[in-house]
């Protein structure tokens, strides 16, 4: 087994990057077809998902089949590789079946424990079969990676520790209400009928919305999600299906909106939230301060006037001698009396160019009061001198405390509520600045879930993880010395058939009787023979190190290597046109 897998995910790049890489369908295809042709790969499947892209191959060079691998990524992403490689990891052999089972387990997932992947690594493995790409190993390790994956999610508590993507980022659009509180008797918008829109429609119609309405480029599709919606037990939601060029009209009428297409651009505009939410509102809608997340900043003071600023570059510092606390450079003879010159209300009622200056003495004495002791008055004079200079340079003298915080003031219920669950995404950015409107999307939902908790269940599925992957990596060893056994119980049986005509030969009266009975002797003798050391070889090769021992089976034997090749080509051409289980 020289498995291979190189990728970049939500952990190791961020979504801007994601972005750029994702796959188009037929993008997908070329890639998997390319990699097969490739000549250090001979199998090849793609994991390619909202949250990772994934190139997983059956090479038979490590080195050529990294640098191939990552160079096809770069190709069919249309990022370039210098760009990409920063951002791509690899796993070998074994540590490569670790991640997968822990992706099929929802351990690397942006919400641990959700199961969605599944679905994904299902689809994966059928597209990889249909194109003929997927052979004995990579169809061997994505099914038992479906199987792990359902055995963690039945035997512990994973489901507990996560949510689908879906659920997450409604409980984030919620703010931390009950999302069936907060989606009872709204209207909802979903844009797209694939998997991850059917199931955010089926969670918005199960939480109770007040309607759902489907949009899609194909409209028989979103036809078909809306009849199955509105014939689904336990729900009482009207579901229709409308044209991709209503939604604008749909914008006007919805509260929430949920977008997860395969479209490479931009599905949704600012402009168009923007007229959609002003439709309904009646309101022109602003944007907001660029990085603006819901914290108003403090309102800034008016700009002071040119006069103004001249007058401060011209206003001279008071003369050293001035002062009489601890050689404060200003008079502070109107400041009132008992109140400490390094206190905030010994400086009220300052103009602002005093203020400065003073605040630039109280911050140096209160460096080192000591070190100024220790200064001479000719020292000071240069220093206030110094400082002198550097007001009628700027115009100002640098504030060394921290600035204030930002003023929090709270901020109005959005009107739209969006859900942009597509990678690259469907809903421009700049919504984010929308007054009025909440936008969550993958990049947002990445650094919502680094705080996620995870559930005490995610120790069990690791230890459920590193036992699969130890019997698969035996599974896989032992499966490797299989065709040389088969190819030495060949050639036994060849043997025997050899002697049997040999004997013929030499007893031409032997009846058919005796003649079985010779027959069934013999073969019962190779047998006894050949089944303990293949039993046993088997069982060797199965541990850690034990590849060695299918050459040594050959040498022994001088088996025909061609042979060898020959059943192990016939046991991938079966793997490559198995289905999908």
């Amino acid at each position: 087994m020289s498995l291979l897998v190189v990728g970049l995910s939500h952990r190791s790049a961020p979504v801007s990057v994601l972005e750029r890489a994702a796959l188009s369908a037929d993008a997908q295809v070329k890639l998997l077809q390319d990699t097969v042709a490739a000549e250090p790969a001979t199998e090849a499947a793609l994991l390619a998902t909202c949250n990772r892209i994934e190139l997983y191959a059956d090479v038979d060079k490590f080195h050529a089949g990294v640098a191939e691998l990552s160079t096809l990524l770069a190709q069919h992403s249309g990022v370039g590789l210098e760009e990409l490689t920063p951002y791509l990891y690899v796993h070998y052999e074994d540590r490569a079946v670790h991640h997968l089972f822990s992706v099929a387990c929802g351990l690397d997932s942006m919400v641990v424990g959700e199961g969605q992947v599944l679905g994904q690594i299902k689809d994966s493995l059928a597209k990889a079969q249909e194109l003929h790409s997927a052979g004995r190993l990579l169809n061997d390790l994505f099914q038992q990676a479906l199987r792990v994956g359902k055995r963690a999610h039945t035997e512990t508590g994973i489901d507990r520790a996560g949510q689908s993507l879906v659920t997450f980022g409604l409980e984030q659009l919620a703010a931390g209400t009950d999302v069936t509180a907060w989606a009872r008797g709204r209207k909802a918008l979903v844009i797209g009928a694939g998997s991850m829109s059917s199931l955010a429609a089926a969670t918005l119609a199960r939480a109770g919305v007040a309607e759902i309405v489907v949009a899609n480029r194909t409209y028989d599709r979103a036809e078909r999600l809306a009849t199955i919606l509105g014939e689904t037990e336990g729900t009482d939601v009207p579901a229709r299906a409308v044209p991709m060029e209503s939604v604008p009209v749909e914008l006007t009428r919805a509260d929430v909106v949920v977008s997860c297409t395969g479209a490479t651009g931009l599905v949704l505009t600012a402009e168009e939230i923007a007229a959609g939410v002003e439709g309904r509102t009646g309101q022109p809608v602003a944007f907001e301060e660029a990085g603006d997340s819901g914290r108003t900043a403090a309102p800034a003071p008016a700009a002071r006037s040119a006069a103004d600023a001249i007058d401060v570059r011209q206003t001279p510092l008071p003369p050293t001698s001035v002062g009489t606390d601890e050689d404060c450079p200003l008079d502070l003879g109107s400041v009132q009396g008992g109140f400490s010159v390094m206190g905030e209300a010994a400086v009220a009622g300052m103009d602002a160019a005093t203020l400065e200056q003073h605040a630039a003495w109280a911050a140096g004495s209160a460096v080192d009061r000591r070190e100024a002791a220790r200064r001479s008055p000719e020292a000071d004079a240069e220093l206030i001198t110094a400082l002198a200079a550097t007001v009628a340079t700027v115009g100002r003298i640098p504030e060394r405390r921290k600035p204030e915080p930002a003023v929090e003031t709270s901020r109005p219920a959005p009107v739209l509520a969006l859900l942009d669950l597509a990678m690259p995404r469907d809903i421009d950015a700049a919504v984010h600045r929308l007054a009025g409107v909440r936008l969550v999307d993958i990049e947002s939902l990445a650094g919502a879930s680094a705080d996620a908790p995870m559930a005490a269940d995610v120790d069990q599925v690791r230890r459920i993880v590193a036992d699969e992957v130890a019997a698969f990596g035996a599974a896989q060893r032992a499966a490797h010395i299989t065709p040389t056994v088969v190819a030495l119980r060949t050639m036994a049986a060849d043997v025997v058939a050899s002697e049997i005509a040999r004997l013929e030969g030499r007893l031409p009266g032997l009846d058919d009787k005796h003649r079985g009975e010779i027959t069934q002797t013999v073969k019962r003798v190779v047998d006894k023979l050949l089944h303990a050391p293949t039993v046993r070889v088997k069982q060797l090769a199965a541990e850690p190190g034990g590849a060695g021992y299918a050459d040594a089976l050959r040498t022994l034997f001088d088996l025909d290597q061609e042979t060898v090749a020959s059943v192990s080509r016939a046991e991938d051409s079966t793997e490559k046109d198995r289905g999908p289980r």
